[in-house]
């Protein structure tokens, strides 16, 4: 099976995908495009179907970081994968990746400027500021705000995000604005909307247009990965998706 990643029209001008985790060699609970090398899957399979997205990107390797739920972004160096949360480039042929299963891929381009970035926000580092803190690496190389556009990959949406009220206060305390982004759950739940957070911190930062496509990772087994399906389904480990983009 082939590979099938994701595209926006927002990123036109650039290489990018969101890839599912259909065309990969793994199998069993990780059947399918596992690139997570932080996963129990074996490894030589999981440097296989990394390799086949290097393929389609058109690199001979991909550049990464150690993802650690932070408000970390750096510049991207393909013989390191330093503790941070994005990268960013403005080196032609460097594709940046971004690993996930359930947060938020969120990938970044200034066509004009020749910078791109790519950031992993989970619920954590998006309130920490790591959207923000990728627009901010992405001028230190010659980026405006202004003219970058930014998408979100597949995410879990906010019919599958049950918090708790910890949670829901959190960022209640952060900013009494962020209730918009709650609805009531069953027995005292809520319901989570972590991309709608996400596309409005974006907006906020002065990006030119953020979009999401559209597509939930927990509701979905058979294109995505899903740590929450996972736990939810008592199995003991899970895979994850890979995000890419390069000049």
């Amino acid at each position: 099976m082939t590979l099938s990643p994701l595209t926006s029209p927002l990123l036109d001008g650039v290489t990018h995908g969101f890839f599912t985790r259909q065309g990969g060699a793994s199998t069993g609970i990780y059947r399918g495009l596992n690139c997570g090398t932080g996963s129990s899957d074996q490894a030589e399979v999981v440097a296989m179907n990394r390799a086949r997205v290097a393929d389609v990107m058109g690199v001979d390797a991909l550049a990464g970081v150690h993802q650690i739920h932070s408000a970390t972004a750096v510049i991207a160096d393909t013989s390191a994968r330093p503790r941070a949360d994005a990268l960013v480039t403005a080196d032609r042929g460097v594709a940046l990746t971004i690993l996930t299963a359930d947060c938020q891929p969120v990938l970044f381009a200034d066509t004009d400027a020749g910078v791109i970035g790519a950031a992993h926000a989970g619920w954590k580092g998006a309130v920490d500021g790591v959207l923000e803190a990728t627009l901010d690496k992405m001028e230190e190389l010659g980026a405006k705000r202004g003219q970058t556009r930014a998408v979100i990959g597949p995410s879990i949406s906010q019919r599958a995000y049950e918090v708790g009220e910890e949670f829901f206060e959190r960022f209640l305390d952060e900013d009494p604005d962020n209730a918009r982004f709650f609805a009531n759950g069953a027995e005292g739940k809520y319901q989570f909307d972590l991309v709608g957070f996400g596309l409005a911190r974006l907006r906020a930062a002065g990006v030119a247009e953020a979009e999401w496509t559209g597509h939930c990772t927990y509701s979905d087994p058979e294109r995505f990965y899903s740590y929450r399906r996972a736990t939810h389904n008592g199995e003991a480990d899970y895979g994850r998706l890979i995000a890419a983009i390069r000049l």
